[in-house]
């Protein structure tokens, strides 16, 4: 079985967030392991309260939370972002989430995510299914609560066509390779013209390629900034055009550039 991701990758202050929380991740059931990367899990108690950022993966998520004990619980559907996510955790709450793998959230909803590019949405209005809330709640383990996921997708039958194993091959091939820079080489790779290839990315992932690749370039970047850092390998290694087209783009998504970034790190 296809085992989670461990990585930390569009996670503001990884170490931050790990000191503040309990954060788990399990692998979806065998049948559901090509279109859902994960389910997480995150539990907070707190003296005072604490906000988080997060430079989201091109990817829907299914969102079950009660920030609070005096709130109720709520299950919503989040789009692809298209600028920091930022969350504010006080006292002590839960949340309990699916991770669509990109490109595959049309599989069980048959609509296009880019209705839901950066929107969030309660979970009636984006997929036919009645609301586990009660029943993660009151799901003793997160074993018991991935259960309860895994029969509500299961039930909805999701239709693995060729575009959506398509898209979510293609994304995954940026997310891994480091060296594809530009929208023509995937075009390219994948036999499709470019105009074709945004068509599918806008249809099945809710954002266009250009927007994917620059996404999973900030990922690195964010990752490579916990060590020392040499900002003009950095940028060479990620395909920028030279060191302040990186700082750029990063101080963007975050809202401060590298290397201060790496600087509160450390």
């Amino acid at each position: 079985m296809r085992q989670p991701r461990r990585d930390t990758r569009g996670i503001v202050d990884p170490a931050a967030l790990l000191r503040q929380v309990r954060f788990r991740r399990l692998a979806p059931a065998a049948k559901l392991a090509e279109l859902v990367e994960h389910y997480w899990f995150i539990d907070w108690d707190l003296d005072q309260p604490f906000e988080q950022h997060v430079v989201g993966h091109p990817a829907v998520n299914l969102v079950v939370l009660r920030p609070t004990p005096d709130d109720p619980v709520t299950a919503e559907v989040s789009g692809a972002a298209r600028e920091l996510f930022s969350i504010k955790l006080a006292e002590r709450g839960w949340v309990r989430g699916v991770q669509f793998r990109p490109g595959a959230f049309r599989a069980f909803s048959g609509r296009s995510p880019a209705e839901l590019t950066g929107r969030r949405v309660p979970l009636a209005q984006a997929l036919p299914v009645a609301d586990p809330g009660d029943r993660l709640a009151a799901a003793a383990t997160d074993e018991v609560a991935a259960a309860v996921f895994d029969e509500l997708l299961l039930g909805l039958r999701p239709d693995l066509g060729d575009s959506v194993r398509l898209a979510i091959r293609l994304v995954d091939r940026v997310r891994h390779d480091r060296g594809l820079r530009r929208v023509e080489e995937l075009a390219q790779q994948a036999g499709l013209s470019v105009r074709s290839l945004q068509r599918l990315f806008t249809e099945y992932v809710g954002i266009g390629p250009k927007q994917v690749i620059l996404r999973y370039r900030v990922h690195g970047a964010i990752e490579l900034a916990e060590g020392e850092v040499d900002w003009a390998a950095v940028a060479a290694e990620l395909g920028y055009s030279d060191q302040a087209h990186l700082v750029r783009e990063v101080t963007a998504a975050i809202g401060v550039p590298p290397a201060a970034y790496a600087a509160s790190l450390r």
